[in-house]
């Protein structure tokens, strides 16, 4: 088994719920929540992002507006819906619940092993 394929499947089970938290910051545009994600090392390639956004703007969880730009074509800026906030605080809750759980069981892992 590869590492590599892992860890993506891992990004991946995250990367919705790394896309509402950016956006419960703002508006953005599809550039700027991948240059927020790159930055974060979460790896995602525009062939990911444009179905991802789509789905969870058919979900309710987003919407969109269209803005002219200085430098170009208009822009798509997304939007947190209010469905989408109140969809992000039950993720919020299960991530803390997550993460706690993967702590607690990779933890008492560690200590047996050493």
């Amino acid at each position: 088994m590869k590492i590599e394929n892992t860890k993506a499947q891992m990004r991946k089970g995250v990367l919705e719920y790394c896309i509402l938290s950016i956006l419960q910051n703002g508006d953005a545009y599809t550039s700027e929540i991948l240059s927020s994600l790159k930055s974060a090392e979460m790896i995602v390639v525009e062939g990911t992002i444009y179905p991802l956004l789509t789905r969870l703007k058919n979900a309710g969880l987003l919407s969109y507006r269209w803005e002219e730009s200085t430098s170009g074509p208009p822009r798509k800026y997304y939007v947190l819906t209010e469905n989408g906030g109140m969809f992000l605080k039950e993720l919020n809750k299960t991530w803390y619940n997550l993460v706690n759980a993967v702590n607690q069981v990779t933890s008492t892992k560690s200590t047996k092993d050493e």
